[in-house]
C-alpha cells in the first residue's frame, strides 16, 4: 500500500464523520437529532462496535496465536501480511461509523462528561488502529519479506515456531540485527491494536449500562 492509498484512507474516514456531522444533517449543538435518524444511528453504532469488538478480539487473542502455533512461520508471516490490511480496515471503518455516530446522537455541548469520555475512548480506538494502518503495519510487512529473505538464505523458516530461528541468530548478525527492528515495529503495532481493543472494551462497560432487561 503506497502513501498515496494511505493518505485517501484517512480522507475517507474523516468524510464519514464529515457526513454524519450535526452540520451535515442540519442539527444544532443543543438540540436533539431527528427522531426518525436516532434508530438507524444507534444500530449502525452498535452493529459496528460489535463488530470492531469481535474482530478485534479474535485476531488479537484466538486467531492469531492459533495460526502462529501451528502454521510454518514463514506462511504464517505471507498469511499475516494479507490478513492485517483486512482487519485494520473492517476495524477502521467500523470505529469511524462509532464516532460519527455517537457524536452526532451527543454533541458536544450538551453531552454529559461520561458522554465526552466515550467520544474520547472511541476516537482514541479509531487513531490507534489508522497509527497501525497508516504507519506500524506496513512497515512490519516489509521487515517480514525482507527477514524472510534473511531466513531463506540460512535455509529456515518453514518450521513452526522461532527456535530455529534463535538459534541461527546467534551465528548470523544479519539475522539477529533484523530480529531487532523488526521487533521494535511489531512490538509498536501490537501496542497500538492493544490500546486500540482497550479502549473499545472501555465503551463496552458503558453500553453494557445502557441495556434494560
Amino acid at each position: 500500500m503506497g502513501w498515496m492509498s494511505r493518505f485517501l484512507t484517512a480522507v475517507a474516514f474523516l468524510a464519514v464523520g464529515v457526513l454524519f456531522s450535526p452540520e451535515t444533517f442540519g442539527s444544532k449543538p443543543d438540540s436533539q437529532p431527528h427522531s426518525a435518524l436516532v434508530p438507524f444511528l444507534k444500530l449502525a453504532h452498535l452493529l459496528c462496535f460489535a463488530t470492531a469488538f469481535g474482530s478485534g478480539l479474535w485476531v488479537t487473542f484466538i486467531g492469531g496465536i492459533i495460526m502462529f502455533k501451528n502454521l510454518p512461520r514463514h506462511q504464517f508471516g505471507n498469511l499475516q501480511g494479507k490478513m492485517f490490511p483486512a482487519y485494520f480496515w473492517l476495524v477502521g471503518v467500523c470505529c469511524a461509523v462509532c464516532v460519527a455516530a455517537f457524536g452526532y446522537l451527543h454533541p458536544w455541548k450538551t453531552a454529559s462528561s461520561t458522554q465526552k469520555y466515550q467520544l474520547g475512548f472511541l476516537i482514541a480506538a479509531f487513531a490507534f488502529n489508522l497509527s497501525n494502518l497508516v504507519v506500524f503495519m506496513p512497515m512490519t510487512i516489509e521487515m517480514m519479506k525482507q527477514r524472510h529473505k534473511i531466513e531463506r538464505e540460512a535455509n529456515i523458516g518453514e518450521e513452526v515456531g522461532w527456535t530455529k530461528n534463535q538459534e541461527v541468530a546467534k551465528v548470523n548478525p544479519k539475522l539477529a540485527a533484523m530480529n531487532k527492528k523488526f521487533g521494535m515495529i511489531h512490538g509498536l503495532s501490537s501496542l497500538a491494536n492493544i490500546m486500540s481493543f482497550g479502549s473499545l472494551a472501555i465503551h463496552s462497560w458503558y453500553l453494557s449500562g445502557k441495556i434494560s432487561f
